[in-house]
């Protein structure tokens, strides 16, 4: 199994930027994903990569705005947002797939998810 911890969430305001970090350890993985949960509705995905590099994705309302990356030797994908805005407020959570299953998009690609980090953008 994969362990993660996100790090980074906080308060910030319109316009702002954050930089979310997920540390993974344990088992090997193919994939890493962030998705975010606002209240009442349904987790969605806003970026996913394959770990060796050969494909990065983006959610619509993350392009251009939010950078997804990773390093190797610390084993940590990290979520650049930029630009935020009131509607981006949300848990995110960070994601790890043990095996590439031909999409980073959605949720049933990944086996194991971190605990969440509150994203908060004052208007």
């Amino acid at each position: 199994q994969v362990q993660l911890v996100e790090y980074g969430g906080g308060l910030v305001q319109a316009g702002g930027s954050l930089r979310l970090s997920c540390v993974a350890s344990g088992r090997s993985f193919s994939t890493m994903g962030w998705f975010r949960q606002a209240p009442g509705k349904e987790r969605e995905f806003v970026a996913g990569m394959r770990w060796n590099g050969a494909s990065v994705d983006y959610a619509e309302f993350a392009k251009g705005r939010f950078t997804i990356s990773k390093d190797d030797a610390k084993n940590t994908v990290y979520l650049q947002m930029n630009s935020l805005k009131p509607e981006d407020t949300a848990v995110y959570y960070c994601a790890a797939g043990y095996y590439y299953r031909g999409s980073v998009f959605l949720p049933s690609t990944y086996d194991s998810w971190g605990q969440g980090t509150q994203v908060t953008v004052s208007s």
